[in-house]
């Protein structure tokens, strides 16, 4: 194959691919860190670079990766396969299988009619009502990758009524402009609620040790003039920057209600697939207080739609995305676990943050809070980069003289509204990205430009309020 053919630009960026990789794998190693820690965060970046410059498929880059680490014995194989056995990775995988049981049954164009009904004079008004909806079931869900679970299926019909498709490309882009809505909701809303995802917690506890108590009131306080803002705006930011085609739909409501009619009452399999999600719900939100396995939950939902007869075989052989969205989540959870345990994350982290000391707070904060953002680029997990680093960066920053509240407080929404950042960032996502209406570079670029903008709201309006009632 020629050059020409091949294509210029990608050979010049598979050029840069190497030189990057090979600069790195033979760069010496830092003190501090192991040989075998340094060599996989060069696998990693590469494999991270090749898919934003987008030379290879994420699924591509990731085989490749997961070759690359073994083969070199950077890790071991046991190491390197663990997150196939991963609960999160695997609750991920059920709820998205799941979810196709609204679609078959009907249940979730029904949904998605009451909602039209409602709201559907406009696809902003649709916007909303996702924001809006999640806003409002939140607080009860300790998981937000479980709550993914219920909004998918719902905003999967919105798009599939609204004759969005994931392969034409005439109509993909409405379908696109409501699953990254569901991604950002639920970004926000993590940062909203202390009880939204578990993480919060653990951030909490952190910042315990700085002397500062968090509970589920003194959260909210500090979190709603910014959240809140981001709710308000993030809509209609995102629908100028990825402008969805279908805007105005005045008919839409009287269709909805007259398809609602045409339907007639729930079938058998819509009250089938509606109980198992309710009873499925209630088990993720008494997870945490009851020590029921959140994973176990979404089997069990499966394994009872299928011996209903809801979902066959057959409707989970057509799920061949399911299988490379396992695949590559796995290999990218694995090693982000892999660089975290070997204490690449906690060095990049110290060496930032040791930097910074000795500046003027408003300076050090600012200059924090950004690295610690920015740095989400390296983990596939939110949780771990709040152990990872949160510590840290609140230690830094309060010897730097910034008031422990509105340090801890940045940092813990931080590591709620940075999960956009990469399609990867957090597992709440993968079930969206999944769908096949965003292509990679279309959400690496709606997930900086919403994770900067998100940092610019906490840091311009959050930081006043946080200081005010912190």
């Amino acid at each position: 194959m020629s050059t020409a053919a091949f294509g210029t630009g990608r050979i010049l960026k598979l050029v840069a691919l190497l030189v990057l990789f090979f600069g790195l794998w033979f760069t010496p190693v830092p003190e501090g860190l192991t040989r075998e820690s340094w060599h996989l965060f060069a696998i990693f970046a590469s494999a991270i670079f090749s898919v934003v410059l987008n030379i290879f498929p994420l699924f591509t880059s990731s085989l490749v990766a997961v070759a690359l680490v073994v083969l070199t014995a950077t890790l071991t194989p046991a190491k390197a396969y663990s997150a196939f056995a991963n609960n999160i990775v695997l609750l991920v995988v059920t709820a998205f299988l799941v979810s196709q049981s609204v679609v078959k049954s009907g249940l979730g164009k029904r949904i998605s009619l009451l909602v039209v009904s409602v709201f559907g004079k406009s696809t902003l008004g649709l916007a909303y009502s996702i924001f809006i909806t999640d806003t409002l079931i939140a607080p009860g869900f300790p998981s937000n990758t479980a709550r993914g679970g219920v909004l998918f299926p719902i905003i999967l019909a919105l798009a599939n009524n609204g004759g969005s498709t994931p392969d034409d490309d005439k109509t993909r882009r409405f379908g696109g402009y409501l699953m990254f809505c569901g991604m950002a909701s639920l970004a926000i809303t993590s940062a909203l609620w202390f009880t939204a995802t578990s993480g919060n917690p653990v951030g909490a506890s952190l910042a315990a040790e700085q002397g500062l108590k968090i509970d589920f009131g003194s959260w909210l306080l500090a979190s709603s003039v910014p959240c809140l803002v981001v709710i308000a705006l993030l809509p209609v930011l995102l629908y100028r920057l990825y402008p969805p085609g279908i805007t105005a739909t005045p008919e839409a409501p009287a269709r909805a209600r007259e398809e609602l009619r045409m339907m007639g009452p729930m079938s058998g399999h819509e009250w089938i697939t509606a109980i198992t999600f309710i009873i499925m719900i209630t088990g993720w939100v008494l997870a945490a207080p009851y020590n029921l396995n959140g994973t176990a939950i979404a089997i069990a939902g499966l394994a009872t739609l299928m011996i209903s007869g809801v979902l066959t075989l057959d409707d989970m052989s057509q799920q061949g995305g399911t299988l490379v969205t396992f695949i590559w989540l796995a290999i990218l959870f694995g090693m982000s676990g892999q660089l975290n345990e070997m204490g690449f994350m906690g060095y990049v982290g110290e060496r930032l943050a040791v930097g910074l000391e000795g500046l003027a707070w408003p300076v050090a904060y600012v200059a924090l809070l950004t690295a610690y953002v920015f740095l989400h680029f390296g983990f596939v997990s939110q949780n771990a980069q709040v152990l990872a680093l949160l510590g840290v960066f609140l230690d830094v920053g309060v010897k730097s003289g910034v008031p422990v509240a509105l340090m801890a407080y940045a940092l813990l929404f931080a590591s709620s509204y940075f999960s956009v950042i990469t399609p990867q960032g957090g597992s709440q996502n993968i079930i969206f990205v999944a769908s096949g209406y965003l292509k990679q570079g279309e959400l690496y670029r709606l997930g900086m430009l919403t994770t900067i903008f998100c940092l610019l709201v906490f840091l311009v309006i959050g930081t006043p309020w946080i200081l005010w009632v912190g």
